[in-house]
């Protein structure tokens, strides 16, 4: 099986690049290894604090971020991060060339019921001109994005992963410590009849979201007339792996709730980085009003409504917001 690197290298990743993803994926181990390790190393539950999010944070959660803060510290490749558990950005090496923002444990509520999660990030170029402490610098559109992926911390360890040249899934072997390329140049099913939502906040959708999830419900006695199945897994990371394997799609859509949250997921370091994925394997992401990498960012913790999956299912659901 052909090794991270040589796809990287067979992707046109120039070497820079390479070594910070190397270098990233480092720091994912050592929490795979965390994860692995669970209640034996009293690592689960929460802690007594919330995040910048007004989440409380899991154990979990701060080691996972102290890793990853950590290691993109000291490589020097790094001008400046930023991260769900961190209310501002967090500057790193002066002459560092990249930005990386990330979500260092998606799902973590999950770790209760060690069910799946993972850790998400989106890699940027730093803008030179820009003090490494200067949020501003992360401010950049998707489309920008040099590199996004995700790491799944489940029965196995798996990456996926693009730099711009197609999406391709790997699996961390143990017994060296690699990630070997196991699903190059994933494409997505074009029609899918799977789809992943909460349906508890059904009742706060606005109303294109609530008529096309009806029509799903009502199955092959509905105008869509065939049935479809709901998946939800709690953790973007799985539900946006389940869509990446077999097709499908998932959406966190407006709520109406706080409309100065319009979505749940945040820009930067999930719904950026998931759209790079999907589109890169043939499929859309849009936030109902317009593709989510369009999106330019007005602060590093800026949340979006997300719509992710196949093409034609996608393109079926914003065909109820027109």
């Amino acid at each position: 099986m052909k090794r991270l690197n040589s796809q990287l290298q067979q992707d046109g990743a120039p070497l820079e690049l390479i070594l910070l993803i190397r270098t990233l994926l480092a720091a994912c181990k050592e929490i795979s290894f965390r994860v692995s390790q669970g209640a034996l190393a009293g690592v689960l539950g929460s802690t007594l604090s919330e995040n910048v999010q007004g989440e409380t944070q899991k154990k979990l959660d701060v080691i996972s971020n102290q890793i990853l803060k950590d290691t993109l510290r000291e490589s020097g490749y790094v001008k400046a991060i930023s991260s769900e558990e961190e209310e501002d950005v967090v500057p790193c090496s002066p002459d560092g060339n990249y930005l990386v923002s990330f979500d260092p444990l998606d799902g973590s509520s999950n770790t209760e019921i060690n069910s799946l999660i993972g850790t998400i990030f989106s890699i940027t170029h730093a803008p030179q001109w820009m003090e490494a402490d200067d949020p501003s610098a992360f401010l950049q559109p998707g489309t920008q994005s040099v590199a996004a992926g995700y790491v799944l911390y489940g029965p196995s360890t798996m990456l996926a992963m693009t730099t711009g040249k197609g999406t391709h899934i790997y699996t961390l072997d143990k017994t060296h410590g690699g990630f070997l390329l196991t699903k190059p140049n994933i494409e997505l099913p074009t029609q899918t009849s799977e789809f992943s939502i909460n349906a508890s906040n059904q009742r706060h959708w606005e109303d294109p979201m609530q008529r096309y999830v009806a029509d799903l419900i009502l199955g092959a006695d509905g105008p869509r007339e065939k049935d479809f199945n709901m998946r939800w897994v709690a953790a973007m990371v799985g539900d946006i792996h389940r869509v990446l394997c077999r097709g499908g799609i998932f959406m966190y859509p407006f709520d109406n709730r706080n409309p100065e949250k319009p979505g749940k997921l945040r820009l930067l370091y999930e719904a950026n980085p998931m759209a790079f994925l999907v589109e890169q394997a043939g499929g859309l992401a849009d936030t109902g009003e317009g593709r989510i990498m369009e999106v330019m960012p007005t602060e590093i913790h800026q949340r979006v409504p997300t719509i992710i999956g196949s093409k034609e299912e996608v393109e079926t659901c914003l065909s109820y917001y027109k």
